[in-house]
């Protein structure tokens, strides 16, 4: 199987593992490198920060779900177009940008969130 396509299916497989199924530690563990330099601001940089900040996540939003609506990989990246639903009066329309190294980890992240209106200007889906 090509490298993009493997990287593709372990950013999915990552994603799936730390959100829906709240273990950000065991998928930090199974599917990131060395380290993990992270670019959404309200992350802290590495892998602990990570895990604290997803652990967390996982307590104060149970039933939080991501589903997966398209997967795009390129070289050495793979961008997620998401659905993420949260408990609560809100869900979003989100872009995960991820880096793998020449070993297929992870090592890079990048993310864009916008909320999904109950209206919009067009007939258009947001996916």
């Amino acid at each position: 199987m090509q490298q993009t396509q493997k990287n593709k299916e372990k950013a999915m497989a990552f994603y799936d593992l730390m959100f829906n199924q709240c273990q950000p530690k065991e998928a930090v563990d199974r599917f990131v490198g060395e380290s993990y330099t992270q670019h959404n601001p309200e992350v802290g940089d590495g892998k602990q920060a990570f895990i604290d900040y997803f652990t967390r996540m996982a307590s104060e939003y149970p039933g939080k779900k991501v589903e997966f609506k398209k997967a795009i990989a390129e070289d050495e990246f793979v961008v997620l177009h998401c659905f993420q639903s949260w408990p609560g009066d809100k869900d979003y329309a989100g872009i995960d940008i991820f880096r793998f190294d020449d070993k297929g980890k992870i090592v890079e992240h990048w993310d864009v969130l916008q909320v999904i209106p109950e209206k919009a200007q067009n007939d258009n889906s947001m996916f």
